[in-house]
């Protein structure tokens, strides 16, 4: 197939360079990212020819407002879009902006997903991404063989357009506060006098044991703070967790509280640009003491 891929930056450069080894060719128009090396795709001048050209348009960008221009905006994916086909936003955004966004492509007869990823750049490159998918089955069933060159745990969350975001939002809330519990485990037990590394080597063999205190534990140890998966990226995501809170009358107490962490290490000169697991460095500064300090 020809794919419309739109957004190669850290996530989508690495998911179309598998599209493309799996034999589809890609097709992209450049918006802040330069073309990948070694990405072999053919150029068009505006997101709306990509979609003239292209079989179907794959979206992965930062932000709401981002998605929204691509798709939307003048000379945007929409205004090259013919009825029966289909775009997919792997993009993290609003559920209410998607389902708005679905809404105007379902007006000229074209079947819209979102579906987006969780498994970072380290499941980006190996094709190993997890994928929520919210829309109509019959367009799962169509994009599946696309999910399955990019992905393994590829799920469709519920038909109505927005479900996958909503999902997506629930893995960001769980990362974010498995994080802050892991600096706030390893910033106790330094500041007590003991060795942070010997500690999480301890913990990953019990009941606390986790993915993120086996990675991000290890960041926090060794400072080893560039991204992976950005601070400014983590605060988007649970802004939005916060808003469809308000919306929905929940409360998300302990994710307004990391938030507020991130908010902090945000502030900080590069630390938006850092891995979401610098979260610690907040938590450092409140109890003044630094994890590598600790060690015996």
């Amino acid at each position: 197939m020809k794919i419309g891929f739109i957004g190669l930056g850290v996530m989508g450069a690495p998911m179309a360079s598998n599209l493309a080894a799996a034999g589809h060719e890609i097709v992209t128009t450049l918006n802040r990212s330069p073309l990948p090396s070694g990405l072999e795709a053919s150029m068009a001048p505006s997101p709306a020819e990509v979609a003239r050209v292209a079989d179907l348009v794959i979206t992965m960008l930062p932000d709401t407002p981002d998605v929204e221009r691509v798709l939307l905006g003048e000379n945007g994916v929409l205004d090259g879009m013919a009825k029966g086909e289909l775009v997919i936003d792997m993009s993290s955004i609003s559920p209410i902006a998607t389902r708005r966004f679905a809404e105007r492509f379902r007006e000229k007869g074209v079947d819209y997903l979102d579906a987006p990823v969780s498994g970072g750049e380290v499941g980006a490159k190996a094709a190993s991404l997890t994928i929520m998918a919210g829309g109509p089955r019959a367009a799962f069933e169509r994009a599946l063989p696309i999910f399955e060159k990019v992905g393994k745990n590829i799920t469709l969350i519920g038909e109505a357009n927005g479900a996958g975001q909503t999902c997506k939002i629930a893995n960001q809330v769980i990362v974010a506060l498995n994080i802050e519990a892991v600096a706030e485990a390893l910033v106790f037990a330094s500041k007590a006098g003991c060795d942070p590394a010997k500690v999480r080597t301890a913990l990953m063999g019990g009941f606390a044991s986790s993915r993120i205190l086996e990675v991000h534990g290890e960041r926090m140890i060794k400072r080893t703070f560039n991204p992976g998966f950005r601070i400014k990226l983590h605060q988007k995501d649970l802004g939005l967790a916060l808003e469809c809170a308000r919306a929905l009358g929940v409360a998300l107490p302990n994710t307004a509280t990391a938030q507020e962490l991130m908010n902090a290490c945000a502030a900080r000169e590069g630390g938006a640009d850092a891995d979401h697991s610098s979260l610690v460095r907040a938590l450092e500064l409140l109890s003044d003491h630094e994890l590598s300090n600790g060690r015996d």
